[in-house]
């Protein structure tokens, strides 16, 4: 669950963006003024601040220096359209982005997203049984020896090993694993990748194909 801090103090503006933002996995906690934004901060940890910058009693950048002290969550800054200075100073200061008022909310939204996946942790390197797959310095063992894999191959281990427990579509893995720009990959190519790959993980019984859907990597 990812809780966002939204400072904004313009009623319909916020309830909007609450609107458009939280979800099953988000949940957005509006503050409208820094006094309130404070004291939230100082009762639980947020995956992401949203600040606008003039609020009743003081300045979101101000806010942002204090925060910035001792704190590296992401930030995207709420700044008027006509107000350059606090678009740099923001960015000075620590900000992640920006977005100028009046705004899409489609495109908040867009970027809300984008600054939740790069704080997230990415797990680069698994243990599964007598395998071992580091996919950072790519090298990837099983039974203690070494396994060479083409860049496909890992692309494709990497996806099922990181959802493992959810069967993946044909359709998806072709559209993330061969991302090259080509128009038509045939499904075929798929069907062999997962056919070496099974092979040089010596018949691993963990990659298991779901007929007329696609694959899973068991957990």
């Amino acid at each position: 669950m990812e809780n966002i801090l939204l400072l904004e103090d313009d009623f319909a503006l916020s309830e909007g963006i609450k609107l458009a933002l939280q979800s099953d996995e988000i949940i957005i906690h509006i503050c409208r003024s820094i006094k309130d934004a404070k004291s939230q901060l100082s009762e639980k940890s947020f995956s992401l601040l949203i600040l606008d910058i003039n609020l009743p009693d003081g300045n979101g950048l101000e806010l942002l220096k204090n925060i910035r002290k001792d704190s590296a969550v992401p930030v995207i800054m709420l700044t008027a359209n006509d107000m350059e200075t606090d678009i740099v100073t923001g960015l000075e200061l620590g900000a992640d982005d920006y977005i100028t008022k009046p705004f899409s909310l489609a495109v908040l939204r867009a970027r809300v997203k984008a600054q939740l996946r790069r704080s997230t942790p990415v797990q680069t390197a698994v243990e599964i049984e007598d395998m071992r797959f580091d996919f950072d310095r790519m090298e990837f063992y099983k039974a203690g020896q070494e396994i060479s894999l083409s860049k496909t191959e890992q692309k494709l281990l990497k996806l099922l090993v990181l959802n493992r427990g959810r069967t993946m579509s044909r359709a998806e893995l072709l559209d993330k694993v061969w991302t090259d720009g080509a128009e038509f990959v045939d499904e075929n190519a798929l069907s062999v990748t997962v056919k070496r790959l099974r092979d040089k993980l010596d018949g691993c019984k963990k990659l298991k194909t779901v007929y007329g859907i696609g694959y899973i990597w068991e957990k």
